[in-house]
C-alpha cells in the first residue's frame, strides 16, 4: 500500500506558513480533476474540513478518446501540479482514479515522490486513498460498482487484483453506448436503483469507483442497507487529504470518515 501524504522526503507545511494564511488556515488543498467532471470538486468541497480551503484546476488533454486522456492526465501529471505555481498546499489530490489503472503501482510511486519532493506536499491519487482506507478498514475483499465503459471495468478489477484484494462480485453500470459523459449523468437514484441488484455477500466493503460518478447520498442510503462500509473515489480522497492535517473521525455518515452531513444537506 502506497500513501503520498507518508513520503518522509516531503517535511509539510510548517505550522507558521499556515498561521500567515489569509485563508485555508486550517487546511489548504489543491484538486486535480478531469476535465468535464463535475462532481469531484462539489463532492470533496464537502468532504475536506470546514474550515479548510480548496483550490482546483482541470486535468486537459487534447485526446478523442477516453484511453488517451487517462494516459494524458498520468503522463502529465507534473505539468498540472505546476499550474498551483508556488502556492503552498497542505496537499494535492489526483482526482482520476481510471488513470492509475494503467500504470505499475511502483512506477506511479516514483513519479509522485519526484513530484511530491520537488513541490514540498504529497500528492494523494484517489485510487492510492481507496486503496489506504480498505487497509484502515481491514477489508481484503470488495463488492465493485463500475460507472465506466466494459475495457476501463476490466482494468479497474485488475487494478484491485494486483492490489491484494479480492473481488467479490462487479456490477457495470454504463453501457458502452451511454460513453462520453456516461458518468457524469448518473443520479443518486440510478446509482441506488442499480446497486439494489448487487450480490455482496463476502464482501468486506462496497467500493463505487470513479470520481465522477455522484456517491454521498448513495452512501448515506445503502451503508446502513449493506451492513458493510460503502466507499467512494472521493469519500476515500477527501479522507486521505484531510488525514494529511489529522483532521478526520468516523461518523453516522461513514464507517471510514464523517462530519459532513451537513455540508451535503445544504448542497
Amino acid at each position: 500500500m502506497y500513501m503520498s501524504a507518508d513520503n518522509p522526503t516531503v517535511a509539510g507545511v510548517p505550522p507558521s506558513v499556515r498561521r500567515s494564511r489569509e485563508y485555508g488556515r486550517a487546511g489548504l488543498f489543491g484538486l486535480l480533476t478531469p476535465q468535464g467532471n463535475p462532481v469531484a470538486e462539489p463532492e470533496l468541497r464537502i468532504l475536506l474540513p470546514a474550515a479548510g480551503a480548496m483550490l482546483a484546476a482541470r486535468l486537459t488533454s487534447p485526446g478523442p478518446t477516453l484511453r488517451e486522456r487517462l494516459i494524458d492526465y498520468r503522463e502529465h501529471l507534473g505539468e498540472f501540479v505546476d499550474q498551483f505555481d508556488d502556492v503552498a498546499f497542505d496537499a494535492v489530490g489526483f482526482a482520476c482514479t481510471g488513470s492509475s489503472y494503467g500504470i505499475d503501482a511502483d512506477e506511479e510511486r516514483r513519479r509522485l515522490d519526484a513530484i511530491a519532493a520537488r513541490k514540498g506536499y504529497p500528492i494523494v491519487t484517489a485510487a492510492d486513498a481507496v486503496e489506504a482506507a480498505l487497509f484502515e478498514l481491514g477489508a481484503a475483499a470488495i463488492a465493485l460498482v463500475s460507472p465506466y465503459p466494459g475495457w476501463l471495468t476490466d482494468a479497474c478489477r485488475g487494478h484491485w487484483q494486483r492490489r491484494g484484494l479480492r473481488v467479490t462480485a462487479t456490477l457495470q453500470l454504463a453501457p458502452e453506448s451511454t460513453w462520453g459523459h456516461g458518468i457524469y449523468a448518473l443520479t443518486t437514484a440510478a446509482v441506488l436503483d442499480a446497486v439494489a441488484r448487487l450480490d455482496t455477500r463476502g464482501a468486506d466493503a462496497v467500493l463505487l469507483a470513479g470520481t465522477g460518478m455522484p456517491s454521498l447520498r448513495a452512501i448515506l442510503a445503502l451503508e446502513p442497507l449493506r451492513g458493510v462500509p460503502v466507499l467512494s473515489s472521493n469519500l476515500c480522497l477527501g479522507w486521505a487529504l484531510a488525514r494529511v492535517i489529522g483532521d478526520t473521525e468516523p461518523g453516522p455518515e461513514s464507517r471510514l470518515y464523517g462530519g459532513w452531513t451537513a455540508r451535503l444537506a445544504a448542497a
